[in-house]
């Protein structure tokens, strides 16, 4: 299978995925038959190396330990006293529910990794009091969606994790690559919020104050019980991985191990959470690695037929330019992100589009971040919208599917606009790897 007709395989997949094929399974079908046409039986054997190629990679045991340590997290209540030691200094602000709902999803999102978990913790914690207060539902939508979804771009996060191998990028590059860009996203979200709440009071009521509020010392007491640990716990993992201390797996055992001590220390352990946790991170990672194995067999049988060969050759002959050229990957991605998974998405497109992006000389870490912010883009978007399920399945029926769709808008639009500002600002990206690893 050489030339044009490697590029069947995506409306191949496009058509088994819209016939209520699973991802993973439709990847497998695709590849096996474009692969048997093209290389024969030995496709299979061919397949069988990708299989023990993953089973072997040392990186991808990081992936179960950074679920298990989001999943202890999320079941110990270490999260309600974050939520309560972050709303005791915001609340009192223009939006302050909201915006502490977003800090709290910074933190949250640092110290698990996982997407999904940050959205349900904080949305089940957040949405009754904003509720009780009379925010707007929209914005209620639009805060807990939003905020939930950064743990794509806060490191550290499982999608670097994957994401690190398959671009061939250092995950340490691309850890301290993201975080500027990822804290950038969350302040641009409390702007808007702070925004919106002054001009519409309205739209997100101060908490007036009340006889019973804490004093100062009881708020920094309160904060240091909350806050300490989960800190200490963040700057373990990410300290010890972004210095070069400890590897992903390592680091990412270290949070898992930190994750129980804090929860033995709370008083919150028991086996209940224990066999929850573990029960959930079974889940989630074989979900996601029957998914990265389908994708490494299809990018693996689209790249031996020429695919990425064919593809570069179209560039040339549309003459679109290296800029332009981007632009179309990147809005490529954003399409993809209305049907498929994140998971999905990273296999079936980084392992074409890194090459070509190289060859025009783009600093891949710095695509690979981009990436990452249309992801956290397409997370948001309808139809697909993951973040608007995850929404759907914890919110009351107050809130609607219309809210959602209406409280995600502004939200997207602002990703749109960090996505132009790192795109036209690369050091926001290059800058501290280079400073801290000497990466170039």
């Amino acid at each position: 299978m050489l030339g044009a007709a490697s590029l069947l395989m995506f409306p191949a997949l496009l058509f088994a995925l819209f016939i209520g094929f699973p991802v993973a399974f439709a990847m497998i079908a695709v590849a096996f038959g474009f692969g048997y046409w093209a290389f024969g039986p030995s496709i299979i054997y061919q397949f069988m190396q990708k299989v023990d190629a993953m089973a072997s990679n040392f990186v991808l045991a990081a992936v179960p330990l950074f679920i298990f340590m989001g999943a202890m997290l999320e079941r110990a209540g270490i999260a309600e006293r974050l939520f309560e030691a972050i709303h005791l200094w915001t609340r009192r602000l223009p939006g302050g529910l909201a915006i502490g709902t977003v800090l709290m999803c910074v933190v949250f999102a640092a110290s698990s990794g996982v997407i999904g978990a940050t959205e349900t913790v904080v949305g089940l914690l957040a949405i009754p009091v904003m509720m009780r207060y009379k925010y707007d539902k929209a914005m209620i939508s639009g805060v807990i969606c939003a905020g939930g979804s950064l743990g794509t771009i806060i490191p550290p996060s499982v999608v670097v994790v994957l994401l690190g191998p398959v671009a061939n990028v250092s995950i340490g590059d691309l850890m301290f690559g993201m975080l500027i860009p990822g804290l950038l996203l969350a302040l641009l979200y409390i702007a808007y919020i702070l925004g919106v709440c002054i001009i519409w009071p309205e739209t997100g009521p101060r908490i007036p104050p009340s006889p019973d509020d804490p004093s100062f010392l009881e708020k920094c007491r309160i904060s240091i019980v909350a806050l300490w640990p989960p800190m200490l716990l963040i700057a373990a993992v990410l300290g010890s991985m972004l210095f070069g201390i400890a590897a992903p797996t390592e680091a990412a055992a270290l949070g898992a191990a930190g994750a129980l001590f804090l929860s033995v220390l709370y008083g919150d352990f028991t086996l209940k959470i224990l066999h929850e946790s573990l029960l959930k991170t079974l889940k989630v990672t074989v979900m996601i690695l029957t998914i990265l194995m389908a994708g490494n067999m299809f990018a693996g049988v689209f790249i031996a037929g020429g695919g990425v060969q064919t593809t570069e050759a179209f560039i040339q002959a549309a003459n679109l330019g290296p800029w332009l050229t981007l632009s179309v990957f990147l809005f490529i991605c954003f399409l993809a992100g209305f049907i498929l998974d994140w998971v999905s998405i990273l296999l079936i497109f980084i392992p074409v589009f890194i090459p070509i992006v190289t060859k025009m000389g783009f600093d891949p870490v710095w695509f690979c971040v981009l990436f990452l912010i249309i992801i956290q883009t397409s997370y948001l978007s309808p139809p697909m919208a993951p973040a608007i399920f995850y929404l759907r399945g914890i919110a009351p029926p107050e809130i609607t599917i219309n809210h959602m769709f209406r409280g995600v808008v502004p939200f997207i639009i602002i990703q749109a606009v960090c996505l132009l500002i790192v795109a036209a600002f690369p050091q926001i990206v290059l800058w501290l790897p280079s400073a801290v690893l000497g990466f170039k």
